[in-house]
């Protein structure tokens, strides 16, 4: 694949890119180029996820090494699952399970623990390095990324650790690009802070939307109201059966503007990535069935007041369920991990 097929790969239904410029270069210097995400092991995988495994298939496509990397010791200093490592751990082996069942090849990525890189002592010596290089009330700043206030630094000293760990992660894996979601932008600008200040090699940040909550929220604010796990009711999770997410479609925040909809994000972020047409089926009296074949159709019809709320919320519903089947039946065929998982979060 020629670096232009895949930089535009890469850039697909990406929100940003620091820089484009260096990325085009690392491909047409590099032919196997590494990147990763992370992730805290902290509870049950939303539909979120879709957008990243989407993502991650396109990294693999335009030939990356590509590592999914799981954040146990960073969990545990977000007190993330009761701050019991051992259960944090359970997190991330159904967190595999996950990404297979979204159609993640086991045999294309690689998993790894962030407990694996810190047994060597230039891990910590890169903690410290990145720490020197950069400003307390920069790293407080970060500390967003954890889904905490920068005032909070002062209840736990050790979460001042975090951003630091998080830029060391992508400097101990000797990252080309490092992958996440918006809401982890200033790790990533942390890292690349470091880097100039210390000569080292300075990582693409690639970032991806947020899936919001199905409760709405903070339209300004897309970190504030992103899908969570702590919230059952306001996220689908990837093996929620079809009358649970009929139910929570059905609750959801629907509101008749564009913005803000987190129904009509859903559409756009997850289905219409999945399905080349979506039908919504109505009552003849209500105008009969209808189908959109891009998201950018359904949008203009909802904008105009052609499709209703509720026909849109039974439409989406529907084709979550149909897209959610392969993940479904994954975990019935494989049901160990997440009945260990629910069991921890029952504790």
């Amino acid at each position: 694949m020629d670096p232009e097929r895949r930089f535009d790969l890469l850039a697909r239904n990406a929100e940003e890119i620091v820089t484009a410029e260096e990325l085009t270069a690392l491909l047409a210097r590099e032919s196997r180029p590494k990147g990763y995400i992370g992730f805290e092991p902290s509870g049950l995988v939303h539909i979120g996820w879709m957008v990243c495994a989407a993502k991650v298939r396109d990294f693999v496509d335009a030939g990356f090494d590509f590592t999914v990397f799981f954040a146990d010791w960073h969990a545990y200093i977000n007190d993330k699952l009761g701050g019991n490592i051992d259960n944090i751990r359970i997190c991330a082996r159904y967190m595999e399970d996950c990404f297979e069942a979204l159609g993640i090849d086991r045999d294309k990525v690689r998993f790894r623990l962030a407990s694996e890189l810190m047994d060597d002592i230039s891990y910590w010596e890169k903690v410290i390095k990145i720490g020197k290089a950069s400003t307390l009330t920069r790293i407080k700043r970060a500390l967003t990324i954890m889904g905490r206030q920068e005032d909070e630094a002062e209840i736990d000293s050790s979460k001042t650790l975090y951003p630091l760990m998080q830029a060391a992660d992508i400097f101990q894996m000797d990252l080309d690009v490092a992958y996440a979601g918006i809401d982890q932008r200033r790790a990533h600008m942390l890292a690349r802070e470091a880097a100039d200040r210390l000569g080292w090699k300075k990582p693409v940040a690639l970032h991806t939307p947020l899936l919001p909550g199905l409760r709405g929220g903070d339209r300004m604010d897309p970190v504030a109201s992103k899908m969570s796990k702590s919230d059952p009711d306001a996220g689908i999770m990837i093996h929620d059966s079809p009358d649970e997410i009929r139910r929570k479609v059905g609750k959801a925040f629907c509101p008749p503007e564009v913005q803000g909809n987190p129904v009509l994000s859903v559409c756009k972020l997850v289905l219409f990535e999945k399905l080349e047409r979506m039908k919504i089926e109505r009552p003849k009296k209500y105008g009969g069935d209808v189908s959109f074949s891009s998201y950018e159709e359904l949008e203009s019809a909802y904008a105009s007041g052609q499709l209703h709320a509720m026909d849109l919320k039974n439409g989406t519903a529907e084709a979550l369920v149909e897209v959610l089947t392969p993940a479904r039946n994954y975990f019935d065929r494989n049901p160990r991990s997440l009945a260990e998982m629910r069991e921890v979060i029952s504790q």
